[in-house]
């Protein structure tokens, strides 16, 4: 049984992780923002969220918000596709350890999920199945996952 668990692809796994982080960020991002047409808007609650809720330390309410719903916008599709996959990883990786220290404490279970999924990208990378690969196309490199 074990050799046939050890014959999933690296490259298969890190589309898994890509797939599942952008959606956890997105759908968050989601929640901050109206979109209205061609406009998006932060949503009337974000004001409470960032000063009441989150309370990130040493930025303005808005400046916060505007990081945490570009990143969280920005991102997800980038590792949908997996562009820049090692950055906006480490982007999220960053983003998380705040929302661990300052805004849910708690949660660390689920914080440590996100964070196993996006260290593993950052040092393998995002796999074949990736623009990152296509890209850079490493020659001669047995080991699939890259980019």
């Amino acid at each position: 049984m074990i050799k046939y668990l050890e014959r999933i692809p690296l490259d298969v796994i890190a589309l898994m992780a890509r797939l599942a982080l952008a959606g956890v960020f997105i759908k968050s991002g989601l929640t901050k923002v109206v979109i209205d047409g061609t406009s998006i808007e932060f949503s009337g609650s974000i004001q409470y969220l960032f000063e009441q809720e989150y309370m990130v330390p040493l930025l303005p309410w808005k400046v916060a918000a505007m990081l945490a719903t570009s990143a969280e916008l920005l991102i997800p599709p980038l590792l949908v596709i997996g562009l820049a996959t090692r950055f906006g990883a480490l982007a999220l990786l960053a983003m998380t350890a705040v929302i661990q220290l300052f805004v849910y404490p708690a949660a660390w279970d689920t914080h440590l999920t996100w964070a196993t999924a996006l260290v593993f990208l950052m040092a393998y990378g995002p796999g074949t199945l990736s623009l990152d690969y296509l890209i850079r196309r490493p020659s001669g490199n047995t080991n699939s996952v890259g980019g």
